[in-house]
């Protein structure tokens, strides 16, 4: 009898130190069949000049991680949880997407990126909910982004709304334009990879994506994103690999260091598999042309290994 108890309370030795290092209970390794693939993202992400975080759920049941439990800062990928936010607001308040929003002509804000306000100008105006999505979800527009917070109430309900969904590690605190007035409050809009990872699983994956029309619609807009081509799409493009994802990039700051640049997304394997994937890098010494690199990279090692194995 103390031979199997001593076995018994090593396993769960071993278990309760797996799950001491996930903050988020559903993200704990079922099994470890792809340890080959986190040590060669060890290797590749020690060797950069930059903080790196990469995590990797695979059909929902294997977790790959390398610093994988940090915070990062989100930057524009939070866009993406906001839409979530937008969705739940929307279906609740009897908004759809083809009723149209007002715009003030004040929240047109020229020293910004806005696709948006590039194309009608600095006034007031109407537009469809479906095309403010689309310009804060494909093009990233910040402008779009902030309206959209401004429909729902502010930045906290998007937090609450991720706090009410378990992503306790999903933080949303600031809109665009208080970050681009003060760009140190990009690390206060921040989440681990694992997070959002495994908020991306639930939305394709889980199939969270067919629960509204709105949500339909924010799945669609994603798998067009226009933003990132060269970070986890790069290595995708001569497959027929299909990616929904949402990049973020931050401005260089006092230490000469680009303060972020992610990408996180769901990928369709060709032979019916799947995976989410987040690849956030802080703080990066290096150009904005190589830190893309880096996630091309990653994407490149994850890709290759699940195709090729």
């Amino acid at each position: 009898m103390k031979r199997p108890l001593k076995q018994l309370i090593i396993l769960l030795f071993i278990l309760l130190s797996v799950c001491a290092g996930c903050s988020n209970k559903r993200y704990v390794r079922h099994e470890r069949c792809y340890s080959h693939i986190e040590e060669r993202l060890a290797t590749y992400i020690a060797a950069q000049d930059a903080r790196i975080g990469v995590a990797v759920i695979i059909d929902g049941r294997d977790t790959i991680s390398v610093n994988g439990n940090r915070d990062f800062p989100m930057l524009s990928v939070y866009k993406f949880p906001q839409a979530m936010a937008v969705a739940d607001y929307c279906m609740k308040n009897g908004v759809g997407l083809s009723d149209t929003i007002s715009i003030r002509g004040d929240e047109m804000k020229e020293n910004t990126w806005s696709p948006m306000r590039d194309r009608y100008g600095v006034g007031d105006l109407r537009l469809p909910l479906s095309e403010l999505l689309e310009y804060s979800l494909r093009d990233s527009d910040n402008n779009a982004c902030d309206i959209l917070f401004r429909l729902i109430g502010g930045t906290h309900v998007a937090d609450s709304l991720m706090k009410a969904m378990d992503f306790d590690d999903i933080v949303i605190a600031s809109t665009e334009d208080e970050m681009h007035r003060d760009i140190y409050l990009c690390y206060q809009n921040r989440s681990t990879p694992i997070a959002m990872a495994g908020l991306f699983d639930r939305f394709y994956r889980q199939e969270m994506r067919h629960d509204s029309p709105l949500h339909e619609a924010i799945g669609r807009i994603m798998m067009t994103c226009t933003t990132g081509n060269s970070r986890l799409p790069a290595p995708l493009m001569p497959t027929n690999a299909v990616i929904g994802h949402k990049t973020g990039t931050g401005d260089v700051n006092s230490q000469g260091r680009i303060i972020g640049v992610n990408d996180v997304g769901y990928v369709f394997l060709p032979d019916g598999r799947g995976y989410a994937v987040a690849v956030f890098i802080a703080d990066s010494a290096c150009g904005m042309e190589e830190t893309e690199r880096m996630i091309a990279n990653i994407s490149d090692i994850i890709f290759q290994t699940l195709f090729k194995r």
